[in-house]
């Protein structure tokens, strides 16, 4: 029997299981670019980490006064995204070593991501990933994105699991509250170090400050385990 009992792990994509933010970047990038708004940085990019692709084009859009509608600059941004992720994401290794270690303890597996189902159904593919996981849900299936919880409690739902069992990883804030608000522990892995000191990641059981350089799947699992033996 598995030392984690009836524990079941809910992973954010983007930022989180792979570095797939430079393809979001590059396709945010070359979008704008072609509606007259060059120059759009990496630094401009960080501030929409966490929050959906939507919700970041509806946002550029209302700052620059692009005339497409929201629905057109979406569309359009997924597909050079699409052109990206099947083939230029990199899932961190020690992620990878952590979804292999809880699938041979026969923890069940999620995605939860604020990811087109596309977008995200192109990652898991091109990386493998798709293998070890249950359930699969985008923010696209429910009615609000993060920081809303919807997504995680889909996730559960699918998996069969209470709330209270399962553990979430994330890179953003946006979804640190919202693993919080799901009534789920919370593994918070900043993808941007700065925002560290958000009031979000406050809520987390476990704040990794450096971010995926202080993650190693073994203390990852250790602490998992540990409140699992104390029940």
């Amino acid at each position: 029997m598995s030392d984690l009992g009836n524990l079941s792990v809910i992973f954010d994509l983007d930022g989180t299981l792979v570095d797939s933010e430079p393809n979001y970047y590059e396709a945010t990038r070359q979008m704008l670019a072609g509606h007259g708004v060059p120059g759009f940085t990496w630094a401009e990019h960080e501030r929409f980490v966490g929050i959906s692709t939507l919700e970041t084009v509806a946002l550029l859009r209302d700052r620059h006064g692009l005339r497409p509608s929201v629905a057109e600059l979406l569309a359009e941004t997924n597909r050079r995204y699409l052109e990206l992720a099947g083939t230029r994401t990199r899932v961190y290794p020690q992620m990878r070593k952590f979804v292999e270690l809880l699938a041979a303890e026969g923890v069940t597996l999620a995605v939860a991501s604020g990811s087109s189902p596309e977008a995200i159904e192109a990652i898991l593919a091109g990386t493998g990933l798709d293998a070890w996981l249950r359930a699969v849900v985008s923010a696209d299936e429910v009615p609000h994105g993060k920081p809303a919880p919807d997504v995680f409690l889909e996730a559960a739902r699918r998996l069969g699991a209470a709330p209270a069992d399962c553990v979430v990883l994330e890179d953003a804030a946006p979804g640190a509250a919202a693993a919080h608000a799901a009534g789920m522990r919370c593994i918070a892995i900043p993808y941007v170090a700065a925002q560290a000191d958000a009031p979000e990641f406050g809520t987390a059981e476990l704040l990794l400050r450096g971010g995926q350089a202080d993650f190693t799947a073994r203390a990852a699992y250790d602490w998992l385990v540990r409140p699992a033996r104390s029940d």
